[in-house]
């Protein structure tokens, strides 16, 4: 037992900060995507706008740890964006992107760093 301690614990740290990755990746794809909805239902291209984009990501990564005191998006651990641009077939469409930066975990030297950044963009039709 006491030679296999060491190998369950890295694998339970590994298996923690594996989870809460999976879980700040998820959370981000569903904000980018409830905020590009928001912003496709803009009646005019001049609507779409970061501020609006923003409340709809802050509101929808609250649950994270590291998100509670966030009130605005233009810094690390939040930065979102939010333009239109013409689709191939002529049709306007709202593009949202969003990066966050995770907080500080246990890192498993090899295998996970402490820190990531994730970046998601999400083109939608107004």
């Amino acid at each position: 037992m006491a030679l296999l301690s060491p190998w369950i614990f890295f694998l339970f740290v590994g298996a923690l900060d594996w989870g809460f990755y999976a879980y700040s990746l998820i959370t981000l794809e569903n904000a980018t995507r409830t905020a590009a909805l928001y912003e496709s239902q803009q009646t005019t291209t001049t609507s779409v706008t970061s501020s609006g984009a923003c409340t709809m990501v802050l509101y929808e990564m609250s649950t994270l740890i590291n998100m509670g005191s966030v009130t605005s998006c233009s810094s690390s651990p939040l930065v979102v964006s939010a333009s239109t641009d013409t689709a191939t077939d002529g049709a306007n469409e709202a593009i949202v992107s969003a990066t966050y930066t995770t907080p500080q975990m246990i890192p498993v030297p090899g295998v996970l760093s402490g820190k990531f950044t994730i970046t998601r963009t999400v083109k939608m039709k107004m």
